[in-house]
């Protein structure tokens, strides 16, 4: 069989303990990236933002006359009247509406007092909250390139200057950088805050007891990393889609994607599992679940189940799923140890 030996799950590998490390599957992430209000869908204007809305729809034309030239408020006034604006992409959609005008649409909003400091501001086509902007720059600062590349599966470039240029101290150098735009923005901004009530679950399950034996679960993991280390008796189950086929043999290898059915049945049946370790929070579980089912309904997948052991005396059993467009990803784990 192939094997890629790298040292990172190496290093992991020979730490103590019977379960599973966060240095070896997970990134931390910073306390105050899990606090706070988030976006919590896939819209291009936060919560926070709406007032740079409420600014176009009502304003009268001489105050969007202060900020913008005539012909673009004459554009803007004349689409208010037919409907109200109801994002970002609706604004620019009317002619003369670029990214500078949405800027200076933004200078009005703030100066005629319709947003405030909680509102970060416009960035690649996204109306960001501050927490939405802090959220940003802490999972592009955090995450392994391994996942960088997965959430901008098309902006490759864009990715490597990222890895390169890190850390970053604010969204706007983020969007600013040489092969990022708006739509691999929007995938890092939805990569950072969409899949929060799915983490609470992740956390909950963690926080289990662990006997001789248990369970864990990341969001946010280097699978290359995992899949290229040196453990004592690895052995890969199963394989599957394209982005998989230079870690496994044919005979270990499916060659389609896993559909979202797949995911969920995987992912419930674990977490499932994890109640025989202690007790999950009926409103947590619920609502991760949920949160998940959003996330991946309609997407492919490809991922790999394995397992390996960190010594002669313990046993794990691996899976983890990666959205072959988006970069979403879970990964589960469950152990013992004599």
């Amino acid at each position: 069989m192939r094997r890629y030996v790298g040292s990172a799950f190496l290093a992991a590998g020979l730490l103590v303990g019977c379960g599973p490390s966060e240095t070896e599957t997970s990134t931390q992430q910073p306390q105050e990236q899990q606090q706070g209000l988030l976006t919590e869908a896939d819209v291009d204007v936060a919560t926070e933002c709406q007032g740079i809305l409420q600014f176009v729809n009502e304003a009268t034309f001489n105050t969007l006359d202060a900020y913008l030239p005539s012909n673009v408020v004459h554009n803007l006034v004349n689409r208010r009247a037919v409907s109200q604006f109801a994002s970002l992409a609706d604004i620019s959609s009317v002619a003369l509406v670029g990214p500078a005008r949405l800027q200076q649409i933004e200078q009005g909003a703030r100066s005629q007092d319709y947003i405030d400091a909680d509102c970060y501001g416009i960035a690649d086509g996204l109306a960001l909250s501050q927490d939405d902007a802090a959220a940003i720059v802490s999972l592009v600062n955090s995450i392994s390139s391994t996942e960088l590349h997965d959430i901008l599966p098309y902006a490759w470039n864009g990715a490597l200057n990222l890895r390169n240029q890190r850390p970053f101290t604010n969204a706007d150098a983020i969007a600013n950088t040489t092969g990022i735009a708006d739509a691999s923005f929007r995938n890092l901004r939805n990569a950072a805050t969409l899949s929060r009530p799915f983490e609470a679950l992740i956390n909950a399950v963690n926080n289990l007891p662990r006997p001789h034996g248990g369970v864990f679960m990341a969001r946010h993991f280097d699978w290359w990393a995992n899949m290229n280390g040196q453990f004592h008796n690895f052995q890969i189950q199963e394989c599957l889609g394209e982005r998989t086929e230079r870690v496994s043999e044919p005979d270990n290898h499916r060659g389609t994607d896993a559909d979202a059915a797949e995911v969920r049945a995987h992912v419930e049946a674990f977490v499932n599992a994890a109640a025989s370790f202690g007790t999950l929070d009926p409103e947590v579980k619920a609502a991760g679940l949920a949160n998940l089912n959003t996330l991946i309904d309609g997407r492919s997948f490809f991922g790999c189940s394995y397992g390996y052991a960190r010594d002669p005396w313990s046993d794990h059993s691996a899976t983890f799923f990666v959205d072959t467009e988006s970069g979403f990803s879970v990964y589960t784990d469950s152990y013992y140890a004599e």
